[in-house]
């Protein structure tokens, strides 16, 4: 009996004596840094940045995510150190902080510091703080973990001020131009231009933002069968006649961050996710069916995230560089002074279409990582009260997305197939340069 009782005593002081170490696996739960990625697109669509900036708000964080995984996996994972401009060694990992906790908080920290409304992002660090202690993490843990994340915001923080972001803050607007062939402000509010000076911004793995310059526009030409006319003709065909599937394709792809409604002297506005924002909702789509783990989640993120950022510095640099006028302000004035797209014109010129250069590069390198033909359900647009559209791989996607900009009203097919082109060269640039797996594995096919 006193044998029994020795022996049951020391069994409860050696599981007391046992640290809880369960928090190490559910801490490895990938849904806990699709939830951050969730939030911070959820603050974009809030604070209604514009496509360009909301893809630099998406990349500082998931560089910062990366590079701590990065340093927890040297077996797997290559540093960005040396590979994305001007980005230098990280901080080393403190021997306590828990790798996935720490990448969750450096993205917080690095999203707060790019975004408007930071008391969104703090109460969501407010109720992850009280999940984490909920698992059960160490108070020490979760002190050296964050002290690993501030050390690793704080660098990237570093890297991201000398990106000339803030300098062309201050830089004048655009200027607009005489002439026909010129981009001007659309209708209905007539906006200035956006981010004219964006083609400043350092690119992250493109030597320079004209890297890929597409071929010229087709010269401005409003003679009846000329190419540039021919063209204006068909956007104005194709929008007085589209088809169900057309507007549905249109309206499912618009990703217009702000769109203004004027009812009589009332003037509203509905927020949507960028075109940007759309393939970050894809990449957590295609995590999510691939079962990816932690590292290969943000492995994902990130290489849409550089992927977004360089395609829309080349983009822009093309757009500002060639100011091609819309097809709405030619069509009111030469064709129908009412007739209005499908698609509110967003306030920036028209060539190359933002649309088809950034979707298709996102889909060279999705591509790159989760093969061909991955088929997938997409439900981005669901919570903006749009239906479910399927696609048969990522290429078919971006596809898809760049010609509902000519059922919508706002593209010449030129902007389109010159906008496709582009992104395929920025796309594969960044595949073939953008180093992260050490060894990847084959993936199984996914069905």
């Amino acid at each position: 009996m006193i044998k029994q009782l020795s022996l049951f005593i020391a069994a409860i002081l050696i599981i007391g004596c046992t640290p809880n170490t369960q928090y190490k696996t559910d801490l490895q739960d990938p849904e806990l840094f699709q939830a951050a990625v969730k939030n911070l697109s959820d603050i974009i669509v809030y604070d209604i940045f514009s496509p360009p900036v909301a893809s630099r708000v998406y990349m500082y964080p998931t560089i910062a995510a990366y590079e701590i995984m990065a340093q927890a996996k040297p077996e797997e994972y290559l540093s960005l150190a040396n590979q994305l401009s001007g980005l230098g060694a990280s901080p080393v990992i403190l021997a306590e902080a828990n790798p996935e906790l720490s990448a969750i908080y450096a993205y917080n920290i690095i999203g707060k510091t790019l975004i408007f409304s930071e008391d969104k992002m703090e109460a969501y660090q407010e109720n992850l703080d009280q999940k984490v202690k909920d698992l059960g993490v160490p108070i020490s843990v979760r002190k050296a973990s964050m002290i690993y994340a501030q050390s690793m915001a704080d660098h990237i923080l570093a890297w991201a001020s000398k990106d000339l972001y803030s300098q062309t803050r201050t830089y004048p607007k655009y200027t607009i131009l005489e002439g026909e062939k010129f981009w001007k402000p659309t209708p209905p509010d007539y906006m200035d231009g956006i981010e004219p000076h964006w083609n400043k911004i350092r690119t992250l793995v493109l030597d320079s933002a004209n890297q890929y310059q597409p071929k010229a526009p087709l010269t401005f030409d409003l003679t009846k069968g000329s190419p540039f006319q021919s063209q204006l003709q068909e956007v104005y065909e194709i929008g007085e006649g589209l088809t169900e599937e057309q507007v549905e394709i249109a309206k499912f792809w618009d990703c217009n961050p702000y769109v203004t409604h004027h009812r009589g002297h009332a003037m509203f506005a509905t927020k949507k996710i960028t075109p940007g924002g759309h393939w970050i909702g894809i990449t957590a789509i295609t995590t999510r069916k691939a079962k990816s783990d932690f590292a290969a989640t943000i492995n994902a993120y990130t290489h849409v995230s550089v992927a977004l950022f360089d395609a829309f510095i080349s983009c822009w640099d093309e757009k500002w560089n060639t100011l091609v006028v819309r097809p709405e302000t030619l069509i009111n004035k030469h064709y129908d002074e009412e007739w209005l797209p499908l698609l509110q014109t967003p306030p920036f010129p028209e060539y190359t279409s933002g649309h088809s250069v950034i979707s298709r590069a996102s889909a060279v390198v999705l591509t790159k990582l989760y093969g061909d033909n991955f088929d997938f359900q997409d439900t981005t647009e669901v919570a903006f009260g749009l239906p479910v559209r399927s696609f048969k791989s990522f290429i078919h996607a971006s596809e898809e997305a760049a010609i509902s900009r000519l059922y919508g009203g706002i593209h010449y097919m030129m902007a389109i197939e010159e906008g496709v082109a582009q992104g395929n060269k920025v796309g594969e640039h960044i595949a073939k340069r953008l180093h992260t797996q050490i060894a990847p594995t084959q993936l199984p096919s996914i069905k």
